[in-house]
């Protein structure tokens, strides 16, 4: 005889709570020999987070994938599916069904992947904790139950992402080392040819990796390096412009005020703190923050 054990709660968010961007509608934890899901077809978005076990996922054409914990099982609106675990197995799921309007944003961004439907994790932990905080949360009674498990779906959602098996443990390697010449003056096709691709192979590895083209990936480190030297030290314009790639300061100042909203002189008025010392590249440890001695 076939046996499991599930643990669920679902729930009605408000008109309001939707316009936060994600509502959770049900979370659950089940282990075992756990019954064939579907075929069905869904009008909102499940994580289904598969920690033990083994079993298989099948699309709308028939095709069937087999998958092996920790693996992450995306269910996405208007998408027939099919899935269960291996018989002889069972497995060990816990799953978060959440909609609104922010899941198109986090599906451009590469977040939630409708043509991936299994993704392989290298660690479930971060997801089954997020879960966790959902579960906990959705105590019947709890008078921030919406918000409080709206809230930890975008938790979710990064631990997902963070914990994709295709990702080096620190991120995407195709990102890092973007990141790490974003300031030298190099285009779009000699950065893909320093990694051995083509121009389009690197688009689409950027696009997967941050939901964004190559150059608007340099682009926004390159000008959130701009801010931070802007805000913490007293550098001309122009050496600000040069430090993060820019020789024409006149073009860096029209490039910056378009991209954010306001010129670099007046970004810096705005901040008003310039750090004494100056600026330092070093993460600081949380638990022994960096202290301003004033004397």
């Amino acid at each position: 005889m076939s046996t499991y054990h599930t643990w669920m709660r679902y729930f009605t968010p408000s008109p309001v709570h939707h316009r936060l961007g994600l509502v959770c509608l049900g979370v659950g934890l089940q282990h075992g020999l756990l019954p064939t899901v579907g075929p069905r077809t869904l009008d909102h978005h499940v994580a289904v987070v598969v920690t033990a076990g083994s079993g298989w996922y099948q699309d709308a054409e028939g095709r069937r994938t087999h998958l092996t914990a920790p693996a992450l099982i995306w269910l996405t609106p208007g998408r027939p599916h099919h899935y269960g675990a291996d018989p002889g197995t069972g497995w060990d799921e816990c799953f978060v069904d959440f909609t609104g309007p922010a899941t198109a944003t986090y599906t451009e961004l590469g977040y939630i992947e409708p043509e991936r439907p299994v993704v392989a994790l290298s660690d479930a932990a971060q997801a089954r904790a997020a879960v966790g905080r959902i579960a906990r949360a959705a105590r019947r009674g709890n008078p921030l139950l919406e918000v409080e498990t709206g809230a930890a779906v975008h938790e979710l959602l990064v631990a997902l992402r963070r914990a994709r098996a295709d990702m080096a443990p620190d991120g995407d390697p195709v990102l890092q080392a973007l990141a790490r010449d974003a300031f030298q003056p190099l285009s779009v096709a000699e950065h893909a040819a320093r990694h051995g691709m083509t121009p389009a192979e690197l688009r689409t590895a950027v696009r997967r990796g941050a939901g964004c083209s190559p150059k608007d990936y340099l682009l926004g480190i390159r000008l959130g390096r701009a801010k931070e030297l802007l805000a913490a030290t007293e550098l001309p314009v122009a050496a600000v412009a040069r430090r993060v790639g820019y020789d024409d300061p006149a073009y860096f100042s029209r490039l910056f005020t378009r991209r954010v909203g306001t010129a670099p002189v007046r970004f810096r008025e705005q901040q008003g703190r310039a750090v004494p010392g100056g600026w330092s590249d070093k993460i600081p440890d949380p638990d022994d923050p960096p202290m301003l001695h004033v004397g």
